[in-house]
């Protein structure tokens, strides 16, 4: 049976789309399991902790390299991309180091993580904005910038907490997946 027959074709930009949609379907998959183990262990920096900690970054790395190679074969914004893991392979070093002096530490890198990376965010949501399904990137780039501030303000109180950081991860898992799903509606219309 010839498959150019049956086949619809494919485009670049729906090849990538449905790249897209499947990352941020995972990246909030992950977002809610890591949430729930940090918030469970959100009173004080243990091992495991500390452990969660790391590992969050160095998923974001992971799902940057897909999402760079998808979008190195379809034209999409790569320079950002690597930005992106640059950040985010920083900020894995710089929690380990951070862990071993406290809570406070932690929200503090925490927060240039979350100011910087959601800045690149924006950036790679605006240039995407053409496939669709990218205002709750953009929104979730601005909201990441202004938490990543607030961070800054909690380390700085009586009792810091990891807590806070579960439900930023938990909130930017939502925006994954309000973009998977609106990014499958807008595939489908196409």
């Amino acid at each position: 049976m010839d498959t150019a027959l049956t086949t619809p074709p494919t485009t670049p930009t729906t090849d990538a789309s449905a790249a897209l949609r499947k990352l941020y379907l995972l990246r909030f998959a992950f977002a809610a399991v890591w949430a729930a183990l940090l918030f469970a262990t959100a009173g004080s920096l243990s091992p495991a902790a500390g452990a969660l900690l790391v590992i969050y970054p160095l998923f974001d790395v992971a799902c940057a390299v897909v999402d760079l190679r998808s979008a190195r074969e379809s034209g999409g914004p790569v320079r950002q991309l690597y930005l992106n893991v640059a950040l985010s392979t920083l900020t894995a070093v710089g929690l380990a180091v951070a862990a071993t002096s406290g809570i406070p530490a932690v929200l503090r890198v925490w927060g240039v993580w979350a100011i910087t990376a959601g800045l690149v965010q924006l950036l790679v949501g605006v240039s995407r904005r053409r496939m669709g399904g990218q205002w709750a990137m953009i929104a979730s780039g601005g909201i990441s910038t202004l938490a990543g501030a607030s961070f800054f303000g909690q380390a700085g109180q009586a009792d810091p907490s990891l807590g806070a950081l579960a439900g930023y991860a938990f909130l930017g898992g939502v925006f994954f997946l309000v973009s998977a799903l609106r990014l499958g509606r807008t595939r489908r219309a196409a």
